[in-house]
């Protein structure tokens, strides 16, 4: 991807654009923070907190892109100097992380009332958050305890990569007589069995199916305690990594890694209103699981032929929910060919309608220039809005290939934030000199030449987002478009959450801009998306057959989403006591000599699980890669699920007569939640969005208050 480089006077091939870039970029950054570093007057620091904002963006311009190229280009070279440059970068900015003399101008300004009086409440909140991050790089302490963080911060993560890239089972298969398989695929089976028995490797997907399928019981008991044991090498890189995370935060002066985690970039704050919120959801949700309890039981009492009793072992769990969901699917009366419904040409079309009618924007495909993307399958996409004019630039990467990550994502390439007139000057003089590009004019000099907007009186570079995802399409189908699976559909629609969130909030400052948001704030836009794809409102935007061009009958998404949910509670237990297992995982607990996390897990599927716990002697923890990324916040994605349910039954009335589409709702929460980013307390932009007081201060209460909404609830309460 070369927009930065589509304007050089000389052409460079782009492997060595990379490196250029990243040393142009340290360069520019070096003066900030020689001007930074100098600052003496009131004057000097008042605009000490857009100084760092730049100098936050100019390294994100070479972070941020390079990151992207890294995962998604398919040409390794490229991939190498895009790692170079981003290594580069990083370390240079880790330099400054450690630096004590851009913290100690931030203090001095945050100390000075008439500076402050100075700042909006953009700029108060990025002056915070600075500071806040500067403390969590232990930054106020003596030089060897600033060494030592760095250190055990480097062992973190090379411990967090070993235990996510080599997690393994204590026991790598499974072998027993083929005749213990009944109820597998045959041709499945056939390709696992060798004179009479058959062997299951432990973390192959065949594995999760037997666990569904086979009938016999002491077979399915085999399987899961295999699957859910870990080999003791992963569980003791597991509490190393979370001791050394204990160390890290007493460095800091915190008592435990969740409660450093928690306390500056996440509405919770501390690991105490976490649990509130966790408790009063399961305690909502524990009703719900009881009854699916109930109706497990009574399948399994059926094929023992028995009326009632039969004792749910853990290994049934899997087995009568998809015997269940089996005799649903068994019932329908409609074809189940929903993707004839869902081209992909027709969902973009629908996103760009919905997007109009909510929010006054619309997504026109524009012809990239020579070298702007990075494959031919890449479509750009100009975001243009009914009174802004142009306001971003999406780049949509949305088709398979064998050397592309097949995780869905939305990449920020360039955030949202305003250009000053001394900056567009500043850059304007150094065009072209000293080995930098030249460009045409002062705004793409300023820039990199990428895009800008301007109006009223400021200029803003625009918010340019890449979305990936890895959707397949049959070449050979010459007269056939690519068509989408309804969850397919659903990870668009989500993916588009994100990115309409950084194309609405449009801020000032590129630390609070779009997505740079509280942590568990930030899944809130998408998830939203998934209640918009699910209404039959939305849908009849552009859910079309695409070959009759009949509307989709909405009966078909009813039934499958019907199956597809029919145990959502019991799966929302086991995401509850996840998070609570990562919260107890990061507490003061760890610091115990006697700490077991095997123990520790067992005891909370015992003690809020309504659904059987694990048996002895399994160590599933050893396969929850996400304690490594996630680290104190897994309650996050629960956390916003639902906020998407409250916002989406207050704001949206669940979608009833036609509130899905209705502009003034769209601009309620455009007004209110969206357009902030990062630069307003979320608690207020909920509080304002629903209309409910009770949430404007946070805090634990409100925690507690937002568990016991549950993801499926009346508008009581």
């Amino acid at each position: 991807m070369t927009p930065s480089y589509a304007k050089y006077s000389i052409p460079r091939p782009l492997f060595e654009g990379f490196l250029v870039f990243a040393d142009i970029t340290i360069a520019r950054a070096s003066k900030l923070v020689e001007k930074v570093t100098n600052a003496s007057t009131v004057a000097d620091y008042k605009t000490l907190v857009r100084d760092l904002d730049r100098l936050s963006d100019l390294l994100c311009r070479v972070l941020d892109v390079s990151d992207f190229v890294r995962i998604t280009h398919p040409d390794a070279k490229i991939q190498d100097a895009a790692s170079v440059a981003w290594s580069k970068v990083y370390m240079y900015m880790n330099q400054l992380n450690t630096s004590t003399a851009l913290s100690d101008q931030l203090g001095k300004a945050l100390a000075n009332p008439e500076v402050m009086a100075s700042w909006n409440e953009e700029e108060q909140t990025v002056a915070r958050l600075l500071q806040q991050d500067f403390k969590k790089s232990a930054i106020h302490l003596p030089k060897k305890f600033r060494d030592a963080f760095v250190t055990v911060s480097q062992s973190i993560s090379e411990l967090g990569a070993d235990f996510v890239d080599h997690m393994e089972p204590e026991t790598s298969q499974i072998a027993l007589p083929s005749s213990k398989f009944q109820g597998l695929d045959p041709l499945m089976a056939r390709k696992m069995v060798r004179w009479g028995t058959l062997y299951l490797p432990t973390m192959a997907p065949a594995a999760t199916v037997a666990l569904r399928r086979v009938h016999d019981e002491e077979t399915r008991k085999a399987i899961y305690c295999a699957t859910r044991t870990a080999s003791k090498r992963s569980v003791d890189t597991l509490e190393s990594m979370l001791r050394l995370r204990a160390q890290l935060a007493a460095l800091s002066g915190f008592e435990s890694y969740g409660r450093m985690a928690l306390q500056d970039k996440m509405m919770a704050k501390t690991p105490e209103a976490v649990q509130q919120f966790l408790q009063a959801l399961s305690k909502h949700n524990s009703s719900f699981v009881e009854a699916e309890i109930g109706d497990l039981v009574k399948a399994k009492s059926q094929r023992l032929g028995i009326s009632s009793g039969a004792k749910l072992e853990p290994w049934d769990k899997d087995y009568y929910m998809e015997s269940i969901r089996t005799a649903m699917r068994s019932r329908r009366k409609t074809d189940d060919f929903l993707a004839a419904y869902f081209s992909l040409g027709t969902v973009m079309q629908g996103l760009s309608r919905l997007f109009n009618r909510l929010y006054g924007i619309r997504l026109v495909p524009r012809d990239s220039l020579p070298g702007e993307t990075w494959h031919p399958d890449v479509r750009r996409l100009d975001v243009i809005s009914d009174t802004d004019g142009h306001v971003a630039v999406l780049y949509c990467d949305l088709f398979y290939r064998d050397d592309k990550s097949p995780n869905p994502a939305h990449f920020t390439v360039r955030c949202s934030r305003e250009i000053s007139t001394d900056e567009i000057q500043e850059t304007w003089e150094q065009n072209g000199q000293g080995g930098l590009p030249a460009f045409e004019t002062p705004l793409d000099a300023a820039n990199d030449g990428m895009h800008v907007s301007q109006q009223s009186g400021s200029v803003k570079q625009l918010p340019t987002i890449a979305l990936v995802c890895d959707f397949h399409q049959d070449k050979e189908e010459r007269n056939q478009p690519a068509l989408l699976d309804y969850y397919q559909m659903e990870t668009l629609f989500h993916e588009m959450g994100h990115a309409i969130h950084s194309i609405l909030a449009r801020t000032s400052l590129q630390n609070v801009a779009g997505t740079r948001c509280a942590t568990d704030f930030a899944e809130l836009p998408s998830t939203l998306m998934e209640h918009f794809c699910a209404d039959p409102s939305v849908l009849a935007l552009f859910a079309r057959h695409y070959k009759t061009d009949e509307p989709l009958p909405y009966q078909m998404v009813a039934e499958r989403l019907h199956v597809f949910n029919r145990f959502e509670a019991s799966d929302r237990e086991n995401q509850i006591i996840l998070a609570m297992l990562d919260q107890q995982y990061h507490s003061s607990t760890v610091q115990d000599r006697h700490f077991d996390s095997t123990e520790i897990y067992l005891d909370l599927q015992r003690k809020f699980g309504k659904l059987p716990a694990d048996p002895k002697g399994t160590k599933w923890q050893g396969f929850f890669g996400h304690l490594f990324g996630y680290g104190s916040t897994y309650y996050s994605y629960l956390f916003d699920q639902v906020l998407s349910e409250r916002v989406w039954r207050v704001v949206f009335s669940g979608g009833h007569n036609g509130a899905a589409l209705d502009r003034e709702n769209g601009e309620r929460l455009k007004e209110n939640l969206l357009k902030w980013g990062g630069s307003r307390d979320p608690w207020r932009c909920l509080s304002d969005t629903l209309q409910d007081g009770r949430l404007i201060d946070g805090g634990e209460k409100a925690m507690s208050l937002v568990g016991s909404w549950g993801i499926k609830d009346d508008l009581q309460g």
